[in-house]
């Protein structure tokens, strides 16, 4: 029984478990008394806090909206769940940055990298 318990923990501690200090929420959480989320307030504690579902429809959400800035009406799956996974990575050392910024800053980082100019 005490080498499953130190088996299990060690598992734990090499995927991470150990380390969880709170409870993933619903993305919801955040939003108003009428269900609105504000998208340019959300922090990347509250984006590191809640379920990769609900972070995976935040950054399709983003997508669009930077699309429709950009008057655009194309979506490139792999280039957005790159840009989710660097958000996540630097949000992890950046808690209270806004997720809005911290997303704009990756999209401006790969158009640059890949030689893309957006007309203004």
């Amino acid at each position: 029984m005490r080498k499953t318990l130190l088996a299990t923990a060690a598992l734990a501690a090499c995927f991470g478990l150990g380390a969880i200090a709170h409870a993933a929420v619903e993305l919801n959480t955040y939003a108003d008394k009428d269900g609105y989320l504000d998208v340019q307030e959300l922090s990347c504690a509250q984006l590191a806090g809640t379920y990769q579902e609900d972070a995976n429809y935040l950054t399709a959400w983003y997508s669009g909206w930077y699309n429709g800035l950009a008057k655009k009406h194309f979506a490139n799956i792999p280039r957005s769940k790159d840009a989710e996974h660097e958000t996540i990575v630097y949000c992890k050392d950046h808690p209270d940055e806004k997720v809005i910024k911290v997303l704009g800053r990756v999209i401006d980082e790969y158009r640059e990298k890949k030689g893309i100019e957006v007309n203004k």
